[in-house]
């Protein structure tokens, strides 16, 4: 009769050592089941599953495995695995899993805590924990960033209520916690649609407008109302743009050159550009500053408002309809079925009210430094780092962007 044996072994990493271990077990015929490994500071943690032909003795190849780990300075414990324990463990095959992704610039051991506690209290266990922030200096107290991937077993009896714990933790602790099921589409996104103002470039271009017509706190009071839900996004951009009528054409230069860009929006399109990602800008703002991005970032789509112009000068009115929250839906549909992508492979981001629509069809729709129903209301959210953190919940590391690319 066959045994199944589950072989621990642990101590100073060196090359070599899966090398020499595996060909002891090949040498008494044995069939790797599962394997693992993981290393941390130098230090090995290596776990075998194998099955043992009839007729080959576990003693034996327990004397090979201990003396090859004296000569390696390593410690090898190997444990008898019942017909019972590993038929349920193939049953669990299959199972759903989810990946949670724990980020922000807070690198002590409370966040790992919490969100394992809140992971916990609802019957899911981490199986797999990778670091994906790269190695931090002792001595380093600027510009700290941790990120964690857990991979995650099990299925929570009420989804909602641990998206909402994770939410209040994170927002407890100044991190950003993001839960996703680990299936085909999220590892394999191919298309990323931003939201302009306040999402893309750090201001809203209408107040910049209003700035420059001396109607800056009318126009202002009308974007917080639509930002916030509080008014329909078409009547309150027509009411903006009225106070607007007048303005001489020749202002839109000037603003559109010095628009601030978020803070990680050139790292996250150039490195997603880089592996082949469609980007867009779909955007209940202007066109006239969404073409100059497009050319400043290498953006494929720009869908945005025509500003109407007579004589040099704004008319207050827009050409063809308006991009208010639906009609940003529908442009996300179109551009993803030109390009012939699926709605699961599309990330959208934005933070008012009218990106929700985008938000709610995008596979990965986050709400980013959004307004609080935003927030309340998206996949995932993004509060304490800057746009590059969406390359951490598409599960890039910092080597992978990094220059010489050493982790």
């Amino acid at each position: 009769m066959s045994e199944v044996l589950l072989i621990n072994v642990t101590g100073p990493d060196r090359p070599g050592i899966t090398h020499r271990l595996t060909g002891i077990l090949a040498s008494h015929l044995a069939r790797v089941l599962d394997i693992g490994q993981a290393v941390i500071h130098q230090s090995l943690a290596l776990g075998i599953l194998v099955e043992l032909p009839p007729g080959v003795e576990s003693a034996l190849v327990l004397k090979d495995l201990l003396f090859a780990g004296y000569e390696l300075e390593l410690q090898i414990r190997c444990s008898a695995v019942s017909e019972r324990d590993y038929a349920d463990w193939v049953e669990r095959q299959g199972q759903p899993r989810h990946i949670v992704t724990t980020f922000g610039r807070n690198t002590d051991a409370m966040p790992i805590s919490v969100v394992s506690g809140v992971l916990r209290e609802h019957g899911m266990n981490i199986a797999v924990i990778t670091r994906l922030s790269g190695r931090t200096p002792l001595h380093q107290r600027d510009d700290l960033r941790m990120c964690v991937e857990l991979s995650v077993r099990g299925i929570p009896d009420d989804p909602s209520a641990l998206r909402r714990d994770l939410l209040v933790a994170a927002q407890e602790l100044g991190i950003d916690i993001a839960i996703q099921v680990d299936d085909f589409f999220r590892r394999n996104r191919r298309m990323i649609a931003f939201d302009m103002d306040s999402t893309l470039i750090q201001t809203e271009c209408i107040d910049e407008l209003a700035d420059a017509a001396g109607v800056r706190d009318r126009v202002a009071a009308i974007t917080e109302a639509a930002m916030n839900g509080e008014l329909d996004f078409q009547q309150s951009l027509r009411r903006r743009l009225a106070l607007l009528k007048g303005l001489p054409v020749s202002v839109l230069d000037g603003i559109a050159d010095r628009l601030p860009l978020t803070d990680g929006a050139e790292r996250l399109i150039g490195t997603l550009s880089s592996v082949g990602y469609k980007t867009a800008i779909l955007s209940g703002g202007f066109t006239f500053f969404g073409e100059r991005l497009r050319r400043r970032l290498g953006i494929d789509y720009v869908h945005a408002n025509v500003l109407e112009e007579r004589d040099g000068k704004l008319t207050g009115n827009v050409v063809g309809p308006i991009v208010d929250g639906e009609r940003k839906a529908m442009l996300l549909r179109e551009v993803a079925a030109k390009e012939g992508i699926r709605l699961e492979q599309v990330i959208a981001v934005g933070d008012g009210a009218n990106d929700l629509p985008m938000l709610d069809i995008a596979g990965l729709g986050i709400a980013f430094h959004a307004k609080p129903r935003v927030v309340a209301s998206a996949k995932q959210a993004i509060n304490s780092f800057g746009l590059d953190g969406i390359l951490y919940l598409i599960g890039f590391r910092d080597r992978d962007t990094a220059a010489d690319g050493h982790d």
